[in-house]
């Protein structure tokens, strides 16, 4: 849809029938040298001159239309599109992914009877997990023996995921920092204004070698009002393996 930001210059089009109406022509006295027998003159030499300067109707057109435009630029004329609503997202979500030494071990089976890895399947949920976030910020943060903030709070879940995609068993250290990971993820909630704050925690084992325990990240997490979910990796049937 087209608008005019000024419509009120449309009221200058008539300007110039104005002008040419009130306005006196312009006349300008000028010394000359007058022949009597002028006309005679021009009738012998066979000549004809014209007794006023007449503009061409082409002219008079061109002169219009230039003004038309100029007015039309002063009403500075915009094309509007629909409306666009902005939504902020309800909540803000971090994932945190242990990438320790024990994510690969391959004891989760696929569809097709197949073992998996652990880490592998930690990826392809989070993927189809993402996917139906439009809209809402996520964050990812990896941890092994240390915790990292691959990704801040975002909105570019692409690129999220991509990060996740890169990531390898080991990356972090062998061990497992749970009570750092959420220590880690609850000062990104720092920079968070909405209400509800969710930390999802996905490891395959107990915390080996955080400084911050669990217990007491726990406790900080409630008191900042940041829920903490918690999703356990392995085979819960499978032989147990040294604690790393």
């Amino acid at each position: 849809m087209i608008e005019l930001a000024t419509p009120w210059a449309l009221a200058l089009l008539p300007l110039p029938l104005l002008a040419y109406w009130l306005l006196p022509a312009h006349r300008q006295r000028l010394a000359a040298l007058r022949l009597p027998f002028f006309q005679r003159l021009v009738e012998a030499v066979g000549v004809s001159v014209p007794r006023g300067r007449q503009r061409s109707p082409l002219a008079r057109l061109t002169q219009a239309l230039v003004w038309g435009l100029i007015v039309l630029a002063l009403a500075r004329p915009e094309k509007l599109s629909e409306p666009i609503v902005w939504q902020s997202a309800a909540r803000d979500l971090i994932l945190a992914v242990d990438i320790s030494g024990s994510m690969d071990e391959s004891d989760l089976i696929d569809a097709e009877g197949e073992p998996r890895q652990r880490l592998a399947a930690v990826k392809e949920v989070i993927a189809d997990f993402v996917a139906d976030r439009e809209g809402e910020r996520l964050a990812l943060i990896v941890f092994g023996s240390r915790a990292y903030v691959q990704a801040p709070l975002t909105e570019d879940l692409k690129t999220l995921t991509t990060l996740l995609d890169q990531t390898e068993v080991g990356m972090a250290g062998p061990h497992t920092a749970l009570g750092d990971a959420m220590g880690l993820a609850i000062r990104q909630f720092e920079a968070s204004d909405v209400e509800q704050r969710l930390l999802i925690l996905l490891s395959d084992g107990a915390d080996t070698g955080s400084r911050m325990s669990p217990i007491n990240a726990a406790s900080i997490a409630a008191e900042r009002d940041v829920r903490v979910i918690t999703i356990a990796m392995g085979d819960p049937q499978g032989s147990r393996k040294p604690r790393r």
